[in-house]
């Protein structure tokens, strides 16, 4: 029988990530949306795709819309504010009790866990 609840990911939205592999390596965006489930997000203005729409309710003029595609998780890594670069992240507990995503390298806290 298969785990059906989603994984947590060292991703959340408004995170500000840089695309490691791929067709769009190097560049930055912040995170749009997590689809936990499927293990892939949207960051702005990365992976942009072509989809051809037929004229509706919200796409009155139809034809050829661009937007965002999702990726995979593993693919991007978040952006330490303090270094500059795409770091790991760890977890710390805070002495108030609140659980903090910190930058492996510096140390710097990142944001919060949930």
């Amino acid at each position: 029988m298969e785990n059906k609840t989603p994984r947590r990911w060292h991703i959340r939205r408004d995170d500000f990530v840089e695309i490691v592999t791929g067709k769009d390596k190097g560049k930055r965006g912040k995170v749009l949306q997590v689809h936990a489930d499927e293990g892939r997000i949207v960051v702005e203005k990365i992976h942009m795709i072509k989809r051809h729409m037929r004229p509706s309710r919200l796409t009155q003029q139809g034809g050829i819309i661009e937007r965002e595609g999702k990726i995979h998780v593993s693919n991007v890594m978040l952006v330490c504010t303090r270094c500059d670069l795409p770091r790991r992240v760890g977890k710390k507990n805070l002495d108030n009790g609140k659980k903090v995503r910190v930058c492996r390298r510096c140390g710097n806290v990142v944001g919060q866990v949930g």
